[in-house]
């Protein structure tokens, strides 16, 4: 007679897998979902994104266009231990939101273990906001 092995499960575990999959997030079949944090520091916005594996000069294209970074490339990587091996293949894609009126010219990249940087002054403050009174035709 043989038993069933039920595999325990974490909810958290599981919803991180499938977003790391791309799968639901219309990124197409074997993209892969790119983890990025967005900060301001020293004047500038920083975007920073966890891409391991590749190499910059050869797997990641950077553009921006009407005010959105968009990093798009494929990962070529294959991690070994004694009892494991695992490889990561793919395509990758995100897009990201700068201030509006970013200058392409002004923003530069950095790679360095597996963290893509990207810098971009920060956008001079806005205008103020002005209130406009809706008037009513008598």
């Amino acid at each position: 007679m043989s038993t069933v092995a039920v595999r325990a499960s974490s909810r958290l575990a599981d919803m991180l897998d499938w977003l790391e999959s791309g799968t639901g997030l219309g990124l197409g079949e074997g993209s892969h979902f790119i983890r990025v944090e967005n900060f301001t520091e020293e004047g500038h916005g920083v975007i920073r994104a966890e891409i391991p594996g590749i190499d910059p000069n050869k797997d990641v294209e950077l553009v921006v266009q009407n005010d959105y970074l968009t990093i798009k490339g494929e990962r070529r990587e294959e991690k070994r231990d004694a009892q494991h091996s695992e490889f990561h293949y793919g395509a990758f894609a995100r897009s990201v939101r700068l201030p509006q009126g970013t200058d392409p010219e002004e923003v530069t990249a950095t790679y360095r273990d597996g963290i893509l940087e990207v810098r971009f002054p920060t956008a001079t403050a806005s205008p103020e906001p002005k209130s406009i009174p809706v008037q009513r035709p008598e």
